[in-house]
């Protein structure tokens, strides 16, 4: 029986540090010249070469002011400040590459479904059908007050406006043009058929939508939805909608039974549990030998800085962690309920694993938190294999560290082991990226909730 391909997105965002923070600081990394757009295009053709399935685009609004209550760590580190739109890089690479997908991170509580709708319909079609939608909903403060909101709205609530937002996008992708809407005929003067453009009428708790899709149907119709939330209600929200769930875990156990939980909810949900796609997020330092892997990793690390990614996980918890003595065993402040990522407050406040400011700082000695793989090709290739075999995970989003230096050995020195094994493909599909990511038709499967908004319920 044929082993089950490894699926892999490159992790980036349009910044300078991203995830392993102060590795701009290293005499090799290119990431200050993220607003170049040759940084970008050159990116896109390296993971081509590679054959990566995606580029996954993180991005944020707001900035990271709760460590210190300040922006000046964030700043002086560049702590994902000054980032860049993610859309907009988009169609560049999309011209100079054939297969790559792109996987763009869009905020959904501060964008109107209108408008984004269309922006996706845009990218799907300039892509040819390669363009999938990160969904989030926000979790800082600071991007509450710069969008006008006193505070956060409500974790649970961010997802239940998140539900009706997806309601009125599926609306707009899936029902308001038919298939065959567009005739593009010339002699009878006809380019679009108005019996087949249907108006859309939503009127919801959080939305009012009445209008027509200002786009025509594009290659995929709905975007590849990708979605990261690992909370019990993130959870809920995933199974309805995500097609490829992002997990970021330090544990083997702790991933199996989130990959076990959301695909026996799928199952329970009607939907085929093979029909979500799991990547977890991965960091890969890898030499020709051993002891040159060792010998880069411990080279990152002595640019790496520990107190900025401390910056940035105490954004993401809410928590500011310069307050807490380093041996302190870490609580919520006064109980609280964080407004934050439930899961990352959870994570080091369960009262049972001990952690610890210190313990903190020693894990993001690279300036990050993802689990981190060092080792020569065949020791990568083996921690990859067991981390797919052991938790059921269906691909990676790989980090950078330093750029693009991390994408190009890990390209020329892994990809081919991968391959070797037969765990890698050796060519891409033909076809979007749905169709790539899961052999099967462009458009949302018919037991996608999507789907069900097609022309009958669009109206």
């Amino acid at each position: 029986m044929s082993k089950k391909k490894i699926l892999l997105n490159a992790f980036n965002m349009n910044c300078v540090g991203h995830i392993n923070h102060g590795l701009w600081t290293h005499p090799r990394d290119q990431s200050k010249d993220y607003r170049k757009l040759s940084y970008w295009t050159d990116l896109a053709k390296l993971l081509e070469r590679g054959l990566f399935d995606g580029l996954f685009i993180a991005d944020i609004v707001g900035v990271y002011d709760v460590y210190q209550e300040s922006v000046d760590l964030t700043l002086k580190e560049s702590v994902q400040l000054p980032v860049n739109d993610p859309l907009m890089l988009v169609s560049a690479m999309a011209a100079v590459t054939q297969h790559l997908g792109f996987g763009v991170t869009v905020n959904l509580t501060y964008e109107a479904p209108y408008l984004l709708a269309r922006r996706f319909s845009t990218l799907d079609h300039l892509t040819e059908g390669r363009i999938g939608w990160n969904i989030v909903t926000g979790y800082l403060d600071s991007a509450a007050r710069a969008m006008g909101l006193t505070e956060q709205i409500a974790h649970d609530e961010r997802y239940d406006r998140a539900d009706e937002y997806l309601d009125v996008t599926y609306k707009l992708w899936e029902g308001s043009w038919e298939d065959d809407a567009v005739l593009r005929d010339r002699n009878a003067r006809v380019f679009a058929d108005p019996q087949k453009v249907h108006k859309v009428s939503h009127r919801g708790r959080y939305y009012s939508v009445e209008g027509y899709h200002l786009s025509e149907p594009s290659p995929q119709r709905t975007p590849v939805l990708f979605q990261a939330g690992s909370s019990g209600r993130g959870q809920a929200f995933a199974i309805r909608h995500a097609e490829c769930v992002f997990v970021s875990s330090q544990s083997k156990e702790g991933t199996r039974k989130l990959v076990d939980a959301l695909r026996k909810q799928a199952a329970e949900a009607g939907r085929d549990p093979a029909d979500l796609k799991v990547f977890m997020g991965i960091t890969v330092v890898v030499g020709r030998t051993t002891a040159e892997a060792e010998e880069k990793f411990a080279e990152y690390a002595s640019h790496a800085s520990a107190e900025a990614g401390l910056t940035h996980f105490a954004a993401g918890s809410g928590i500011d962690y310069s307050k807490f003595d380093l041996d302190d065993e870490l609580e919520p402040p006064g109980g609280h309920k964080s407004r934050g990522i439930e899961s990352s407050v959870q994570r080091v406040t369960d009262g049972k694993s001990g952690w610890t400011v210190r313990r903190l700082l020693d894990q993001l000695k690279l300036g990050g938190r993802f689990t981190t793989i060092v080792g020569d090709p065949v020791q990568v290739a083996d921690a990859l294999e067991s981390w797919m075999d052991e938790t059921g995970v269906d691909g990676f989003n790989l980090t950078r560290t330093v750029t693009p230096e991390s994408y190009e050995d890990f390209i020329d020195l892994v990809i081919p082991e991968l391959q070797a094994r037969g765990v890698y493909k050796t060519a891409y599909a033909d076809g979007t990226l749905r169709e790539k990511l899961f052999n099967r038709g462009a458009k949302l499967p018919d037991e996608h909730t999507g789907a069900s908004f097609r022309r009958k319920n669009a109206v």
